[in-house]
């Protein structure tokens, strides 16, 4: 089976939003001249591309014997179940179910998730959440890479 490998970017509208927002930026340094204008549009654009694109390149992967998940690698071996989550339990699981133990890489843009059994006795997570706009895919990855799926 191919790897899984998932980037979590940010929605198209958040581009567009701070798009909008170095232009209103544009806007209130007008009145300060040409050169303040340039700068502040540069700094503006420049800051906003590094806060969305830091924020989006979090990635969920399956490789070899490894769970990647942000900066999380948890071996398939300390994995147990693997269940993929509609919108309506990811909500769940993310608000009044949520155990403040659990490892979460959350995206709030992503209503999908997969929460994954943590079944180290070593670890006291008792699960991963991972919001994922493919929780079927990312199930099926799992289930098929764990070592006593053979």
């Amino acid at each position: 089976m191919k790897p899984y490998d998932e980037r979590l970017t940010v929605p198209r509208s958040w581009w567009l939003m701070a798009l909008l927002g170095v232009l209103l930026l544009g806007f209130a340094l007008v009145p300060l001249g040409l050169v303040p204008l340039l700068c502040g549009l540069a700094a503006g654009g420049a800051l906003s591309g590094v806060a969305l694109s830091a924020y989006g390149s979090a990635r969920i992967r399956v490789v070899a014997d490894s769970l990647v998940a942000g900066e999380a690698r948890i071996p398939l071996t300390a994995l147990g179940e693997a269940r993929a989550l509609d919108a309506e339990e990811a909500r769940a699981w993310r608000t009044h179910r949520a155990d403040a133990r659990a490892h979460m890489l959350l995206r709030a843009y992503i209503p999908t998730a997969v929460r994954v059994e943590v079944t180290d006795p070593e670890d006291p997570t008792p699960y991963l959440y991972l919001s994922t706009r493919q929780p079927n895919r990312l199930t099926a990855a799992l289930t098929a890479h764990r070592p006593d799926a053979a």
